[in-house]
């Protein structure tokens, strides 16, 4: 018998499983055979703390302490540009103010990315307190958090029953059936699929799709891996230095449904090609391509708290692109909540309650 079970490997789940697991016996549920298969393997790995909605915002600027060098250390300095062309003044402005980027020269853009093309681009913002994020180390530490302190963690196990009888749940995957008091839905484009099974109404969760493409490099000299993060304007591509060579995605969102993503052709074709209007460097080939299914709530804000009708129910969802950079605070207010301690959050958490969708 165990006190909580989390369903979910991804940065969701094991977070809150780390967090509960030093006062609660824990177990954690993953249907693949890997932690972090799904979205939070083919992630962009980047904390941009203005990036999301004013709540979204909010949980990334209480995460980045932790973080940082403060705690799990998991930040290293990238930088953003937002690159806009001739006929795009008006929209690149906006975008800088709403991203809070500076506009510098092209010159000096150049001076940062030095294959920006100067003929096609015109007006160039720029970001410094953008990071990148180790996301295998901050995978790792709550996986040994939940390990060192007694809890359990089994993968290949898929939830296909589920009942509540007598005060507990009953959870059966195809190796076993876990009791429990609290289940923790942080099963990620699964979601409401776990809660039908669960007899619980599902809130309407919405999974799309995002594709990478990973690139050679411009060059050999190495240059490029201090380049910062680019984006084109209204998220035509963003591109990044990655393990050596150049990630590049067209920033789409596709609507999708829960299965194991992959990436098409034609976005990633759609996204090099931005990428390659305002650079002078043409793409000849792809190394290697992935998608991820980044899943919403209907208002895109995350979803923290137990179900309205079955309190023993918990939800832990819709981080959509913002897992890993609001990790560490989600899991915080998830724990209190469940643990029954005192808020750090104060009105932050009626706002992400899924009371907000009864």
């Amino acid at each position: 018998m165990v006190d909580i079970l989390v369903v979910g490997g991804g940065i969701a789940g094991l977070s809150v499983a780390g967090r509960l697991s030093k006062s609660a016996k824990v177990t954690l549920l993953e249907a693949e055979g890997n932690l972090g298969y799904h979205s939070s393997s083919r992630s962009a790995a980047a904390f941009i703390e203005d990036y999301g909605n004013e709540i979204i915002r909010e949980f990334n600027s209480a995460s980045k302490s932790f973080l940082s060098k403060d705690g799990v250390d998991v930040l290293s300095p990238r930088g953003s540009l937002i690159l806009g062309k001739k006929d795009e003044k008006y929209a690149f402005k906006e975008q800088c103010s709403g991203f809070a980027h500076n506009e510098i020269s092209v010159s000096d853009a150049r001076n940062l990315i030095e294959i920006i093309n100067n003929k096609s681009v015109k007006y160039a913002g720029y970001k410094e307190d953008i990071y990148d994020i180790d996301t295998d180390k901050l995978l790792q530490h709550f996986t040994k958090d939940i390990k060192a302190n007694g809890s359990e963690i089994y993968t290949d196990s898929k939830v296909i029953a589920a009942e509540y009888k007598e005060g507990k749940w009953h959870i059966t995957t195809d190796k076993k059936t876990f009791i429990c008091d609290i289940i923790v839905n942080a099963a990620g484009a699964w979601v409401d699929e776990l809660a039908l099974k669960c007899g619980i109404e599902p809130l309407g969760f919405l999974p799309l799709k995002r594709s990478m493409a990973r690139v050679p490099a411009p060059d050999d000299s190495g240059n490029h891996k201090s380049w910062p993060m680019a984006f084109g304007l209204n998220e035509s591509f963003y591109a990044k230095p990655d393990a050596g060579e150049m990630i590049v995605s067209p920033s789409e969102e596709t609507k999708s449904f829960p299965h194991d993503a992959y990436a098409n052709d034609e976005d990633l074709a759609k996204g090099i090609f931005n990428f390659e209007k305002v650079v002078s460097y043409s793409v000849k080939r792809i190394t290697s391509s992935w998608a991820g299914l980044r899943t919403f709530a209907p208002d895109r804000t995350l979803v923290i708290g137990f179900d309205s009708i079955v309190p023993s129910f918990f939800w832990l969802a819709g981080q959509g692109g913002y897992g890993f950079q609001t990790s560490a605070a989600a899991s915080k207010m998830a724990s209190e909540i469940i643990l029954g301690e005192k808020s750090s959050f104060g009105q932050l958490q009626k706002r992400v309650s899924p009371n907000r969708f009864k």
